[in-house]
């Protein structure tokens, strides 16, 4: 297939839920409803027409204001088709079913995109938190999180003297 497009009509006859982005040329990006998104990775990592076998990335956008807030982008590659794809779906704070299973990259960026913003991943082998400490409060790339961190406001005061 020679128009990356095509997989996106292949997908959408497959599993429900999909809405096509308009996108530019060769960078085909569908919407997918969140209780869709399993069965639409499934689709796509497994049929034989599409075989997106490699996951590129996985990252999560926090659109504060909206309903549902967060976006999670999935961007695969099919290296039998030589073809790229991008798959977003929205959700709010109860997170979505895990692609772990389906690719194993997704373990790190899922534990991640946990930490970073607090979503869960459900049935995700080991999700703790990667960067912060396990006693950290809040999510450092989630909207409200405050840029200068917690109690910015108090002076820092370095004490040298030993007692």
């Amino acid at each position: 297939m020679s128009d990356n497009s095509e997989f996106l009509k292949i997908l959408s006859g497959k599993a429900a839920g999909i809405k096509i982005v308009p996108t530019p040329p060769g960078e085909p990006s569908a919407m997918v409803d969140k209780g869709s998104i399993r069965e639409t990775l499934d689709h796509l990592r497994y049929d034989r027409d599409l075989s997106f076998n490699m996951l590129v990335d996985l990252f999560a956008v926090d659109y504060m204001g909206e309903e549902p807030r967060f976006e999670i982008v999935y961007i695969l590659r099919s290296t039998k088709n030589n073809a790229r794809i991008v798959v977003k779906t929205r959700t709010g704070d109860e997170g979505i079913e895990t692609a772990s299973d389906l690719w194993p990259a997704a373990d790190f960026l899922e534990r991640e995109i946990y930490d970073m913003f607090g979503l869960p991943f459900a049935n995700h082998p080991d999700l703790r938190r990667i960067y912060t400490p396990d006693d950290f409060e809040g999510h450092p790339l989630r909207k409200e999180f405050p840029l200068e961190g917690k109690d910015f406001d108090k002076p820092f005061v370095v004490d040298l003297e030993k007692e």
